[in-house]
């Protein structure tokens, strides 16, 4: 299993110059389990993704959306093999109770804020529905997916493929407790990727406005459930927009006195699973 990040931003894509090391582009991880090519989430990072797959030739893919706010599809419209005919797409998401997932990938794609309709890209494209508690396969690999706390609704999924899981949980939010449907998904996985969007000062109220309600996590909450999991690394994601390369790196610290196997996901990083070893690569 080869894990590599295209965008780890939540909210809005931020790029600029203090926010280059850590990457501006909204959220999107590719998995690699062998020859399936999982995608989490078409946010902003997609395009750089679908520029290689394009150079590399390999144009089959599935997409797993935790869900439809804009920063996890806004990727979509601009992901070159969606338009190419041989092309074969499978993109999995939640019901949101507003819209079925084609209304809600076809709502984003109509005049007049775009110019393309979904109907007129020219990839096969199958949508699937996905409800909680689900378990599917992609290939070999094997998914589980849980709803978790996000207003709208959010999905965490589970890739599990030949003794090596990632858990990917982004967009969810801590309760007092820490959340036991995460735990029993995150149980011993090799990788918990999870929403660390805010500090315990800005998510309580102190620094500003409060962000109790707004769906998002701490790296505190991230450590306490990395290490009640029993999880072999924890990966700080979906950054405040705002948040500087600088102010990364010491939430990144701060996460590792917690929790010593901690790292902020930065555009590029790739973690290699093979068996009981783990590799990581900038």
């Amino acid at each position: 299993m080869d894990i590599t990040f295209y965008g780890v931003r939540g909210s809005i894509a931020s790029p600029g110059p203090d926010t280059a090391g850590v990457g501006g582009n909204t959220s999107c991880v590719e998995v690699v389990c062998g020859r399936e090519r999982i995608i989490l989430d078409a946010g902003t990072g997609l395009r750089k993704l679908g520029d290689r797959m394009m150079a590399e030739g390999g144009l089959e893919a599935t997409m797993l959306l935790s869900h439809q706010h804009w920063d996890h599809i806004q990727g979509i419209p601009f992901f070159v093999p969606a338009y190419i005919p041989t092309a074969k797409l499978r993109v999995f998401g939640g019901v949101n109770g507003v819209m079925s997932l084609r209304e809600t990938l076809e709502h984003q794609m109509t005049a007049p804020v775009f110019p393309v309709r979904l109907d007129e890209l020219g990839a096969q494209i199958d949508l699937c529905e996905v409800r909680s508690g689900q378990t599917f396969s992609i290939g070999n690999a094997r998914v589980k997916a849980i709803k978790v706390n996000h207003p709208g609704g959010c999905f965490a999924y589970r890739i599990d493929y030949e003794g090596t899981s990632v858990v990917y949980a982004t967009d969810t939010e801590h309760y007092a407790c820490v959340d036991p449907a995460l735990v029993t998904l995150a149980q011993g996985a090799d990788v918990l990727i999870y929403d660390s969007q805010y500090t315990p000062e800005e998510y309580r109220g102190e620094t500003g406005r409060s962000k109790v309600g707004w769906g998002h996590s701490t790296y505190v909450a991230g450590a306490e459930l990395a290490r009640t999991a029993g999880v072999g690394k924890y990966v700080l994601f979906h950054h405040d927009p705002s948040r500087s390369d600088a102010k990364v790196a010491e939430i990144e610290a701060k996460a590792r006195a917690l929790f010593g196997d901690s790292v902020a996901a930065r555009e590029g990083m790739k973690i290699e699973l093979r068996g009981q070893t783990l590799a990581m690569a900038a």
